[in-house]
């Protein structure tokens, strides 16, 4: 048995939260608050329903032709220790990516040894916080005009954040 994770839901199969055919995770509970946010109901703490992480890997893996995962909210980075525990037991079968209403330099910051580990695992960021006057239908993978794609490993090497270009 894996570790418990509270989440808001799943969805098996999306083209829409990162690159490629994606698995999406909606952790339940963010401290943000960003006016306008696309998933508010995410928001409580106490609220979706608990879930064996061990449980969402397997159903991940069910599916052959998904090529990566994507964790969102909520916020993910709340729960980074089971988060964890999911990425471990996909092994590196597939692209990993978050949502962050944090910025790399605040998750940097952040005292939990969790997030930088979660971290370590993720190929791709989007960072900071959903801003409603800077919305833009346009973005690719992006909320609004203010977060970033960042290619996590690079930024981690070099200590700051480093976009995907072709995601600019």
């Amino acid at each position: 048995m894996g570790q418990m994770i509270r989440i808001a839901g799943t969805i098996g199969e999306s083209i829409v939260d990162g690159p490629g055919f994606r698995y999406v995770i909606f952790t339940q509970g963010c401290l943000h608050g960003c006016p306008g946010c696309h998933n508010p109901e995410t928001h409580d703490f106490s609220g979706g329903q608990l879930i064996d992480t061990d449980t969402l890997v397997q159903d991940i893996l069910k599916n052959p032709i998904l090529s990566g995962v994507t964790f969102s909210g909520g916020e993910p980075f709340c729960q980074a220790e089971a988060l964890c525990a999911v990425a471990d037991g996909l092994q590196g079968k597939k692209h990993l990516m978050a949502y962050s209403g944090y910025t790399f330099e605040q998750l940097l910051a952040l005292p939990d040894p969790w997030v930088l580990q979660l971290l370590q695992k993720l190929t791709m960021l989007i960072d900071g916080p959903f801003v409603e006057a800077q919305k833009g239908l346009e973005l690719r993978f992006r909320g609004s005009a203010n977060q970033r794609v960042l290619n996590v490993p690079v930024s981690l090497e070099k200590g700051q954040a480093v976009w995907f270009e072709e995601y600019r």
